[in-house]
């Protein structure tokens, strides 16, 4: 869950003196500029369909391309740059991979995703040798009895899952005054193109590792921005997809009415594929009892897929960066001319006026969810209640607490249950607010296929003490409503990536993919990180 409007960050978070990350910045800004030397792979930038094609030639194997990926984590994740974005490996990756070159020799190919390398955040269950933690100290030792549907999917699809990444701990919602990336169990995981810059979270490791090229593709969950802002912030394509497309079940949870997982990919086309695999329902998850599933999200793929296309500008999104600006008024003359037919303004009526409301819904539901998701691991569950993490957490406030700590813990936790009237109300407002009296509504009135926002500004120093500094961009009004948005590289502002945002209304997936290839592949924006000092 990403902070914007509605939390606010603090001028000190409890520190009683700077803490150092552990890479130092010495020497003038010219020498902090300089890149952390590295070896070059030759994996960098490659997409599924040229790993299929080099397997199908005989050139590599999954095993192959398996070990490339798990010795590239070791050269500058856990060494060189130092991106700590992956928390743990998967101990039986080779044997996975193996297998499935087995029956790819028997011509028993699962699809597009059959022995290619994948990474998932921390806070999506898989029932084997690892644990799923949410970051968390107190969760040490999980490991759940079943697989989450998303690592049911992916393995049934051929997919290696070959690790979990690191995440801003319990997916950023433990305090106001957190820093993006950072959690108990793995640390703080550093942004790939500039190292003493923030991730963005809260899919953060998923978004770093996706971008450094330490898999072919990850899986990142977002409640409000905490897929497409990593994206973001690490050139990269983030789908958060209509909340009931993929399946929850099996995922530690903030939010019911809120939350979804999704692809964080390098191109639009290997987030379409991912997509494709992860959508559909499930009996585990009522809310994807009515999902408008499609088969295969890469047949929207157009590259002409702008041209007559109504295209609104959120126009109260900009202002918070001059540098953010001028690029997106050169991004709006980039879509005239491939067809699109701009509306400027196009403004969201309610935005900013359910921030409170909304928070006000995530304390109910996180306890409630939190709870039930607990229980549901049965015996062997590490915790059992909300309140048990908390106390744990007062117990080991070194370890946990150091740099902030957990007041929407206790403002969870003293929340009633969801049968309280001031709950339902804030839900209903929510729900009214951004659907059909916020995004509907504009589209409904400028007869618009979608609306664009920048996705966020440029990353910011990471910063232990204060926090956060996020300075603007979009999220909240899609995550409230449930509906999909699409983030597509845009470009960069002083040598950090942005985001450009596609949103629309519920399943509105097809027509958002259509204009994100077709932006993609006219502005070719995005550019592999070099793991610099500084900017």
């Amino acid at each position: 869950m990403k902070r914007r409007t509605f939390l606010k960050t603090s001028a000190v978070a409890g520190a009683s003196a700077i803490i150092r990350p552990r890479l130092e910045i010495n020497g003038s800004p010219k020498e902090a500029a300089v890149a952390v030397p590295q070896k070059a792979f030759e994996l960098d930038e490659i997409t599924i369909a040229e790993l299929q094609n080099r397997m199908k030639a005989g050139k590599y194997t999954s095993v192959s391309i398996t070990r490339k990926y798990l010795e590239r984590i070791q050269e500058i994740d856990k060494q060189g740059p130092e991106v700590n974005s992956v928390i743990e490996l998967n101990p039986d990756a080779i044997a996975i991979a193996t297998a499935l070159d087995r029956e790819w020799k028997q011509n028993k190919v699962r699809g597009p995703l059959h022995g290619i390398p994948v990474l998932i955040k921390d806070n999506i269950d898989t029932a084997d040798r690892m644990m799923t933690t949410a970051g968390s100290l107190a969760m040490v030792g999980s490991t759940p009895a079943q697989d989450s549907t998303v690592a049911k999917r992916l393995r049934d699809a051929g997919a290696v899952i070959i690790g979990k990444t690191n995440l801003s701990e319990w997916a950023n919602f433990r305090s106001n005054h957190s820093s993006s990336g950072w959690s108990g169990r793995g640390g703080q995981t550093r942004n790939p193109y500039a190292l003493d810059r923030n991730p963005c979270g809260s899919s953060s490791g998923s978004g770093a590792a996706a971008a450094a090229n330490l898999c072919a593709v990850a899986v990142g969950t977002e409640t409000d921005g905490s897929v497409v802002c990593p994206s973001s912030s690490n050139s990269l394509v983030g789908i958060k997809p209509t909340v009931g497309l993929i399946s929850r079940a099996g995922i530690i949870p903030i939010s019911h009415t809120q939350d979804t997982a999704g692809p964080m990919c390098r191109t639009v086309t290997d987030a379409a594929i991912l997509l494709s695999v992860l959508a559909g329902r499930d009996p585990r998850d009522k809310a994807t009892a009515e999902a408008k599933v499609e088969a295969d999200y890469t047949k929207f793929l157009d590259a002409k897929g702008l041209k007559g296309a109504r295209i609104g500008v959120v126009r109260k999104s900009f202002g918070f960066n001059d540098g953010v600006d001028k690029l997106f008024e050169d991004i709006i003359a980039q879509l005239r001319r491939l067809g699109a037919v701009i509306v400027d303004p196009a403004n969201i009526p309610t935005a900013g006026k359910f921030d409170d409301s909304e928070l006000e819904v995530l304390l109910y539901e996180f306890k409630a969810d939190l709870n039930s998701y607990l229980a549901g691991l049965g015996s062997k569950a590490p915790m059992r209640s909300l309140k048990d993490i908390i106390n744990f957490n007062e117990r080991n406030a070194d370890r946990e607490m150091a740099y902030f700590g957990q007041d929407l813990f206790l403002k969870a936790e003293a929340k009633g249950p969801l049968t309280d009237k001031a709950y339902l109300t804030a839900l209903k407002q929510n729900q009214k607010m951004t659907r059909e009296d916020g995004i509907d509504a504009v589209l409904l009135k400028n007869k618009l296929d979608a609306l664009i926002a920048p996705t966020g500004g440029p990353a910011w120093p990471t910063d232990w003490i204060n926090g956060d500094h996020f300075t603007g961009g979009y999220s909240s009004a899609s995550a409230v409503a449930g509906y999909p948005h699409i983030t597509v590289p845009a470009g960069f502002v002083h040598g950090l990536p942005v985001g450009i945002s596609f949103f629309a209304s519920a399943y509105s997936e097809p027509t958002l993919i259509k204009l994100a290839y077709a932006f993609e592949q006219a502005s070719k924006a995005r550019r592999p990180p070099q793991f610099l000092r500084t900017i």
